[in-house]
């Protein structure tokens, strides 16, 4: 069985036919070929496919396609690019917040979903946040200062802004 949906994804509508049992990661990645959204655990576990919907973090391996209807999905591929990085890329990139970099969209979205929230959070409430994901490569120190260090720079609040 299928269902005709509409989400937006990176600000652009998208309609699209998916299978019931289809999870939003599913239609992320293989239909409108968002690679940058990770499967890592599939149980909501591990955070590595970490998204932002309705500008709120969540897991797409846990959202059914059917789920996302209608709704605004933001993924890594909206945040920057290589020539115009976001800060929280850029801060990444500075403080050596990834080895292998698979977890690294999750912390990402994460992270952006939480400056939006909060676009000045105390070190405490970012060391809280970034537990909720999982890193097997690295320790956590650079990920937090990552964060701390796009808290301070300017349109970090904000996934569409470059700064």
């Amino acid at each position: 069985m299928t269902e005709h949906i509409t989400l937006t994804v990176n600000g652009v509508a998208h309609e699209v036919d998916v299978d019931l049992r289809w999870t939003l990661v599913d239609v992320l990645r293989l239909v409108l070929r968002q690679t940058g959204t990770h499967v890592g655990c599939e149980h909501g576990v591990c955070g590595t496919c970490t998204v932002l919907v309705d500008g709120l973090p969540a897991r797409a391996c846990l959202i059914l396609a059917g789920q996302a209807d209608g709704h605004e999905i933001e993924t890594v591929e909206g945040l920057g690019t290589a020539e115009h990085p976001h800060p929280l890329q850029a801060a990444f990139s500075r403080h050596r917040a990834l080895q292998c970099g698979f977890c690294t969209p999750g912390f990402l979205m994460l992270a952006a979903g939480l400056l939006r929230e909060e676009p000045r959070p105390d070190p405490a409430r970012i060391r809280d946040v970034v537990a909720s994901n999982l890193c097997r490569c690295t320790a956590y120190d650079g990920i937090i200062a990552a964060i701390e260090d796009a808290a301070g720079s300017a349109g970090a609040g904000h996934p569409r802004d470059l700064g």
